[in-house]
This record gives C-alpha cells, structure tokens and sequence, in this order.
C-alpha cells in the first residue's frame, strides 16, 4: 500500500488536519454563531483565522508522527475522538475536559451502551469512518528515515509558525471571545482532547508515588452503651430542586417527609462528575485543596477504620473512585436479581439485600465501637434516567426513553427524571425503616449527592461542565439527614435544630468533618469549624 507511488505525508496530514479544524468542529462553530462572534466580514475572517491555527496545532502534533508505522493509525485514532466529540458535545452540549476524560475512561459497559443511538453511529459514520476508511486507502511515500525526519521536521517548524502568526494576527478578537466565553475554549475540537488526555495522564506523574497516611491518631470514646450505626448514602446526579423535600411542586420524595428528615436547601458539590466530587467529598482537604495537592492522602473512610470502627462500601455504581481501596467493599451492580436486575442493571434497591448478613459479618471488635456503610447509589444516572425506577415508581408520564436526550419534550424529560428522584426516595425511606429495626445500635443516615443535572436548561444536558463555567443546577446537591432518638441522645444533635438551619449555605467540603463530628471520631484531622453538625451539638 505504501510502495513508491503516493503522496507524501505532508499532504495527508494538511488534509486530515483541515477536516478535523472544519467539519469535527461544527460544535465550536455554532457556539460562537450563538455568541455572535461570526457576524460579518471580520466575524468571517476570525472564524477563517482560527480553524487554520487549529489545522496548524494539528498538522504539528502530526508532523510529531508522520511515520511508515504510525501516520495512518494515529490519524483513524483522531478522526474517531473527533467524530465521537463532536456528537457528545452536539447532543448534550457538554465540552471536553479533562475531568470529561476521566469519565470517559472510568465508564463502565452499562453506561456506554446506554449512550449509544443511531446519532452516534450516524456521526462516526460520516465525520470518523468514512474519512479513516479514506485515509486506509490512499498511498502514502514515505522516504528513508533521514530524509523523512528531515521532512517532519520542517513540517513541525512550518505548522508550528503559522499558528504563531495567525494568534498574533487575531489575538484581539481570540483573546476577547476566549475570555468573555470561556467555555469555547473547551469545544475546540480535537485539541481538546489531545490536551485532557495529557492532562488527566500527566497526573499520576506530577505527584510522589503511594498513599500518604491520615488520620492515623483517630480514635472513639470508650464506654459507650450501645455502638452507632450509620449509613452514608451516596447519591448519583441528585437536583436539589427537584426533591419535594426541598420545597419541589412535585411529590417526589413522600418517604423522607413521613420520615421527618432535616435538609439543608443550599449545598454546594466539589465537582460536577462522579470521578471529581467523590474523592474531593471524602478528602480533607477541600475542593481548593483537593484540585491543587502535591500528592494522594488516604480518605474519611480510611480514618473510620483507624478509629477501630467497621466500615464497609457497598457500591451499584461504576467503583468508589479509589475512596475504597483500602477498606472492606462489595459491588452489586452486576448480581443477579430476578426483580431488582431484570435490566441488565441492578437497582439501587439491590444494596439493602442482604443487608443484616453483611452487617453480622462485619468484625465484633469493630462493630462494639461502632459501623459506618456506605451506599453509592446509581441513583439518576442520565441519560437513560427512565432505567433509573422500576415500573411502580413511574408517577409521571410519558417519560422519556431516548438516549439523545433533544428527541424528548423537556416534559417527559423532566418526568423521566423526576421517577428516578421518586424510587431514590423509596430506597433511603426503606434504608431508614431498616434502620429504626436495629435495636442493639443508635442509628442515623445521611444522604449527600455528588453532583447535579442540567436538563436542558440553555440547551444543556447532562453534567461535567468545568467548575468554574458549569451552571448552578450542576453543582446544587440535596443534603439530607435522619437522626434516630438514641442518636440525638448520644450525640446531643437535635433534628428540630438542623431543620432551623435548613437555609444556611454548606459544600462538600463540611462532609469530610461532618461524618467524623456525627461518630464522634477525635483525630487531628477534624475541624470543628468544618463540622456542619457542631453547631447544633449539645455538648
């Protein structure tokens, strides 16, 4: 196929380069239309200027690999990123980062065939295969390894000047639009990519190697009458808004209200994706601290376990983010259920069976000071949110069941998601009704979501936008906690206490110390000031 007729890889690269700078950034391009920065003959002429210096960083990252054994794979490679980022960020509106990255690659088969509809594969298709099958196909002559290192080379001080020439030429108009609309800089296509792939691998690297140990000092009192027993929920893609609890028009949360829970209306997440909030929300370090530390510190569950208490993680959900690693954990999402796992995908009901036999497994020792279990719901995971309830929890119709969430009015949209909030509710009413049967502990349960949902509001679905440009529904989570009489006793927290303080602003980072003020954990690591339950403590 690479004989000595052919084109030389200069001219495959420019091709490829301008394609994927063109067409693989129809995202980018209407964005910008939408922002007005297209209009006119100098709107036309910025808009000219900026896919050839996207064409420019492109041909130099290739001119990096223009190679006999490694052209043609990298540019397929591209093309598919490309093609595959152009649908997600038409479909949903969302824009590659590298946290997006890291959801990319920690997504299980489940929830990437729940993605899957013929958008998709129409725009591989058009925008990857056909032009991967095209680059297959034509002859390209490379020459020997000098001559054509030579060559890459001058490729790479050609691409590498024209961008340089054209930031100069249009850095008014780039400047301005990048930062009065910052979230273009996260559309452009496929740099984006490139850029977060390096990021999130980098990573690892820009850190010392291991696990520093925390919270090595923790410890309970000694004494206690009866252990404490709670249940950590960790709820998936929570609306605050959207539970009834919170003032909601909708009855989605009829469960928690019998139950008489306190929530907290103004909760604030650490990130707006699963692989940024949950090792944040049991960090101590806090959302600042967490985006910007030299180096990986064990977590809240691993000071639990310090203490000498019983910990145990039960996930439903595509794993605990490394929060887990090293304490006693279950999986549930691939049991097989007749009723609960009917779909391929276990509910979240399937982490209360067998509930009483994992809690008489747990170590005597630990459990006489006291057990912390945690439930990592898969909760309202879009975009298939109707999978999410079980036809009994179906109170409002019709719903959506399209995985191109645009195909769906916003009102079955919203009740698709509103059934998933409904069943939610089921299972942390059926978590404290399993609670209040464990005589022989003082119980409690508190329900914190990592993050929240845009439902197309601004044409915006799904989450994982940047932190700093994502919009509140985003990062708005529920907060929501139950205490039993035997654990107001014993802790001196009164729920008619937290209820006054419902409208007081709290954020991830009060999580971490919450849970060690509620078990009574001393340690070095705990900040009172942090603790969003001292000041409702009695003593």
């Amino acid at each position: 196929m690479n004989g000595t007729a052919g084109i030389r890889p200069l001219w495959l690269v420019i091709g490829a380069s301008l394609w994927m700078a063109t067409i693989g950034n129809a995202a980018l391009w209407g964005e910008m239309r939408a922002h007005e920065a297209l209009q006119g003959p100098a709107g036309w002429a910025f808009g000219a200027g900026l896919a050839l210096m996207v064409a420019a960083c492109l041909s130099a990252i290739l001119s990096l690999l223009a190679w006999r054994w490694t052209l043609k794979p990298a540019l397929i490679l591209l093309l598919a990123a490309c093609a595959a980022a152009t649908h997600f960020m038409l479909a949903y509106h969302v824009v590659i980062d590298s946290s997006m990255v890291v959801n990319v690659l920690q997504t299980d088969t489940h929830e990437a065939l729940a993605l899957f509809d013929w958008h998709l594969l129409a725009t591989l298709g058009l925008l990857g295969l056909l032009p991967a099958a095209a680059v297959w196909r034509i002859r390209v002559r490379h020459g020997g390894w000098p001559a054509q290192a030579g060559r890459n080379l001058a490729m790479l001080a050609a691409s590498l000047a024209l961008a340089a020439l054209l930031a100069l030429l249009s850095f008014q108009p780039l400047s301005s639009t990048m930062r009065n609309h910052k979230q273009l800089r996260y559309l452009i296509n496929p740099l984006n990519t490139i850029y977060a792939l390096g990021h999130a691998a980098s990573k690892p690297l820009r850190r010392p190697p291991g696990v520093a140990v925390l919270g090595a000092d923790a410890h309970v009192p000694d004494g206690r009458s009866r252990p404490p027993l709670l249940v950590l929920v960790l709820g998936e893609t929570g609306r605050s808004g959207n539970f009834g609890v919170n003032g909601y028009d909708r009855p989605t949360t009829p469960e928690l209200e019998r139950h008489g829970v306190a929530s907290a209306l103004h909760a604030t997440s650490c990130g707006t994706s699963t692989a940024a909030s949950v090792p944040c929300m049991f960090s101590h370090l806090g959302r600042n601290g967490f985006d910007g530390r030299d180096r990986d510190y064990e977590t809240l569950m691993d000071v639990l376990q310090h203490a000498g208490l019983a910990v145990l993680w039960i996930d439903n959900q595509s794993g605990c983010k490394g929060v887990c690693d090293r304490i006693p954990h279950v999986d549930t999402a691939a049991l097989n259920h007749p009723h609960l796992c009917a779909a391929g995908q276990c509910l979240d009901g399937i982490m209360l069976e067998g509930l009483d036999q994992r809690l008489a497994a747990l170590p005597p020792e630990r459990v006489a000071r006291g057990v912390v279990l945690v439930m990592h719901q898969m909760g309202s995971h879009g975009p298939a949110y109707h999978l999410r309830s079980p036809p009994a929890f179906k109170k409002f119709l019709p719903e959506c069941t399209s995985a191109n969430l645009q195909d769906c009015s916003r009102a079955e949209l919203v009740n698709a998601y509103d059934n998933s909030i409904a069943y939610t509710d089921h299972v942390l009413g059926s978590t404290i009704d399993w609670l209040e049967r464990q005589q022989g502990f003082d119980t409690a349960m508190l329900y914190v979501a990592d993050h929240g949902e845009s439902l197309g509001e601004n044409n915006l679905y799904l989450h994982g936008m940047p932190f700093s440009i994502a919009p509140e529904v985003q990062k708005h989570v529920p907060w929501i906690t139950w205490l039993s009489p035997g654990f107001e006793q014993r802790s001196g927290i009164a729920t008619e206490c937290l209820r006054g303080r419902r409208d007081l602003p709290l954020t991830h980072d009060n999580y971490f110390h919450a849970v060690l003020g509620l078990m009574q954990v001393s340690t070095a690591v705990y900040d009172r000031q942090l603790d969003a339950y001292a000041p409702c403590a009695a003593h």
